[in-house]
């Protein structure tokens, strides 16, 4: 049978392992079954706007994201597309840090020893927990829950609730009681001890459709592969010349498979395929957290000091200013990750209650003109200690496993999902 893959869902995996396999003149088939695609990272229209489904940053240690997004940008640098920004981290009226315009790692220590609204004595241990973990080349023996980690490193007070927690809720959205240690020192090795511009923030100025999904799928055309949306997978079977996969009504059969679903889609589709009953099992464990966005619509003269901003003591955790990055004065996106309160109240209320909260660090906020809430609710899988996940290569020849949920060093984040559907892509390649 020709080699012809079959790529099943259009997120930031299954599209990235398409842009490989096409740059290859591998012939490829994508199958979305919504109307759009970006999977959990994609444009969201409402009154006129382009908002997203939510508020995505990248950081510059993501490197296949940022290459691939270079790869398919034609008509424009891809820089444009997003506002680099170093390294800083601000929650008004309580803390302040800013990355040194130095090398690694002097960057990042000045940065913590001048570093506002913590004491002498936390920013010491600050450093000192940083180079501790540099010492350990950022492995642990045994994987331990972040808040351990914290408190054996005597990681406390105001350099715990505005830094540490903070970034590990951001980064592994999953509650510093039960996140994966190994994990978080895994985005610290890369970002914060990384090279200097690794740490740098990456704040996309168009809307998340635009920003990949839209022109890699522009990419595949031009190399004359297919994407196609409204295009749910029902069934994959394996036969004796590869797989046969049944989308509304009709049938075709495959070489090569991969599959870039949600975990929480994966067990039924694979149900057929008793050589992945092991995979069915793991992905049946997982947990997941929710992430919550709330866009707040103020008058086009509203600002913030910053782009983006931290947030403390309530719900909200994070503010970005979309005048600022996405030409839309005036509207303000804030992020509520991981679970908590915020999920038992009403839409409204908790748009109130999230004004509220803003209105403590900036008192010259009016009443909003309108809110718009999109909640995730199974956002990400939750990064437990020691959390099994799946590989990209399977017990099934010629079938593989794309998606942020696989096994790599990051958490659900676009820069794994990225790396998994690259890795299956080369994987095909070098089988083809």
């Amino acid at each position: 049978m020709p080699n012809h893959v079959a790529i099943i869902g259009g997120g930031y995996a299954g599209l990235s392992a398409a842009v490989m396999l096409a740059e290859s003149n591998a012939r490829v088939t994508l199958f979305e079954s919504s109307k759009q695609l970006g999977g959990r990272a994609r444009r969201v229209d409402h009154q006129g706007l382009k908002l997203d489904n939510g508020q995505h940053i990248l950081i510059g240690a993501y490197h296949e994201t940022l290459r691939m997004i270079d790869l398919v940008v034609q008509d424009a640098p891809a820089a444009s597309a997003y506002l680099r920004l170093p390294l800083e981290l601000t929650v008004p009226g309580h803390f302040s840090l800013k990355a040194a315009p130095l090398p690694k790692p002097f960057h990042l220590a000045l940065g913590l020893l001048t570093a506002r609204g913590l004491h002498l004595s936390e920013r010491l241990q600050a450093v000192r927990f940083m180079l501790a973990m540099r010492l350990k080349k950022f492995r642990l023996a045994k994987d331990i829950s972040v808040a351990t980690l914290l408190q054996e490193q005597h990681q406390a007070g105001n350099l715990l609730r505005f830094l540490w927690e903070p970034l590990c809720i951001a980064a592994l959205n999953t509650p510093i009681a039960t996140a994966s240690a190994q994990v978080f020192l895994n985005v610290l090795k890369d970002s914060l001890n990384g090279a200097r511009n690794a740490s740098d923030l990456i704040v996309p100025r168009i809307d998340l459709g635009d920003l990949f999904p839209t022109h890699a799928a522009a990419y595949i055309a031009r190399h004359g592969s297919e994407v196609n949306i409204s295009s749910g997978v029902d069934k994959i079977e394996s036969t004796s010349r590869g797989f046969q996969l049944d989308t509304q009504g009709t049938s075709a059969e495959f070489s090569h498979v991969i599959c870039a679903v949600p975990p929480q889609r994966l067990a039924q589709l694979i149900i057929n395929l008793p050589e992945l009953a092991q995979t069915r099992a793991m992905v049946s464990q997982f947990q997941y957290q929710p992430i919550y966005t709330v866009y707040l619509q103020y008058p086009a003269h509203i600002r913030l000091p910053q782009t983006m901003l931290g947030l403390s003591g309530g719900y909200a955790q994070w503010v970005f200013d979309r005048g600022q990055t996405h030409h839309t004065p005036g509207l303000l996106a804030v992020i509520i990750s991981a679970e908590g309160g915020h999920q038992h109240l009403e839409q409204d209320a908790l748009a109130q209650r999230v004004h509220t909260e803003l209105k403590t660090s900036f008192n010259f906020l009016p009443e909003p003109l309108w809110h718009k809430i999109i909640a995730e609710k199974r956002a990400t899988f939750a990064c437990h200690v020691a959390l099994q996940r799946p590989e990209q290569i399977t017990s099934l020849k010629n079938f593989y496993l794309a998606g942020d949920y696989t096994a790599g060093d990051y958490p659900a984040t676009l820069e794994a999902a990225v790396q998994s559907g690259v890795k299956c892509a080369h994987n095909i390649l070098e089988n083809i």
